[in-house]
């Protein structure tokens, strides 16, 4: 979500060119993996953040899930994990992904994001988002939910 959504816009399907779409295998993403020299500790504040439960948990591996289920989020051990630079720098460790989180109240979110112990990052592109890094850097993004479209575009 970094740059954004800009006011106006909307979310459509588009076809994406080569790609057969109509007989496609079985695939479904069970959950992102997140890397984390403490993999435990990154969980805990994600189920602090999101209110979601531990639905497994190993050794250097946890995975989280929403009620009701469906995709989660998953860590891992990674002694050597070292934090993200955004926006980028050369030669710095750089973001691979980021999470996008939709709120229904940005500042309210914005508040337990912290007091669940993310942290503001330096630079905010838009007015409508908020940056934060979670306790080991990944960033992650909070925006206000847009009301879903009856119709594709």
């Amino acid at each position: 979500m970094f740059g954004g959504r800009r006011e106006g816009s909307v979310r459509r399907t588009l076809p994406i060119p080569g790609a057969d779409v109509s007989h496609p295998p079985r695939l479904t993403l069970s959950a992102p993996v997140l890397d984390a020299p403490d993999p435990y500790a990154l969980a805990a504040f994600y189920q602090r953040l999101l209110g979601w439960t531990v639905v497994q948990k190993d050794a250097g591996w946890v995975k989280l899930r929403p009620p009701g289920g469906g995709t989660g989020l998953s860590f891992q051990a990674e002694p050597l994990h070292a934090r993200p630079v955004w926006p980028a720098v050369a030669g710095e460790q750089q973001i691979q992904a980021h999470l996008d989180i939709e709120v229904d109240d940005l500042d309210s979110a914005s508040r337990h994001a912290e007091e669940a112990g993310a942290v503001l990052a330096d630079v905010q592109p838009d007015d409508d988002v908020r940056v934060f890094r979670d306790p080991v850097g990944h960033p992650f993004c909070l925006f206000l939910r847009e009301p879903e479209s009856p119709t594709e575009l």
